[in-house]
């Protein structure tokens, strides 16, 4: 069970890092907005990079948990449905971008354990969809998969970048072209 003073912590880091970036935001006001002390922080959190990584494995259980709400359907109506998911939230004020891939930009080094974090949840999110193209006996899950993890990130920093109502009328048709026929 995680603590309220350890949850205020990520909280707070998740809303400032997400708005102004990871590092933009200092520890200190991290302490002073989330109300917890020094001590606590560092007891929870030992260094700020623990910090991020949390936040970023955190925003992957975030993730997991929109999956499991996915409707019923055929793999390939899931699959449809994520990247609608993807079009309501890019298309909600104050979206900036996704938190994997702000995060990536600023953690170059792929060996740090913050871009640890982010391969671990494009994996799963990539598995997440290899799965559902299979379940749909789609003709090429491996490369399908590989092309619609292209997509989902250029949804996600086309929405931050370009107009979101264009962004988001494109979608469906992107990802139905993608997956090819209904029968496939």
């Amino acid at each position: 069970m995680t603590s309220p003073a350890r949850q205020r912590i990520l909280d707070t880091a998740t809303r400032l890092f997400y708005a102004e970036g990871v590092r933009a935001v200092g520890i200190d006001r991290i302490i002073a907005e989330a109300g917890v002390a020094k001590a606590t922080f560092y007891h929870h959190f030992p260094a700020k990079d623990e910090l991020v990584t949390a936040y970023v494995e955190d925003q992957g259980q975030r993730q997991r948990a929109m999956a499991d709400e996915l409707p019923d359907g055929s793999g390939r109506e899931r699959l449809l449905a994520m990247f609608e998911r993807m079009g309501e939230l890019g298309s909600l004020p104050g979206y900036r971008g996704c938190p994997f891939i702000n995060a990536a930009a600023e953690y170059p080094d792929r060996a740090h354990p913050v871009r640890r974090a982010v391969a671990a949840y494009r994996e799963w999110f990539r598995d997440l969809m290899l799965g559902l193209l299979k379940e749909a006996r789609h003709p090429t899950p491996d490369t399908t998969a590989d092309i619609l993890m292209i997509v989902r990130d250029g949804v996600a920093v086309g929405f931050d970048l370009d107009d979101p109502a264009v962004v988001r009328a494109s979608i469906r048709e992107t990802a139905e072209r993608v997956l090819g026929p209904s029968g496939g």
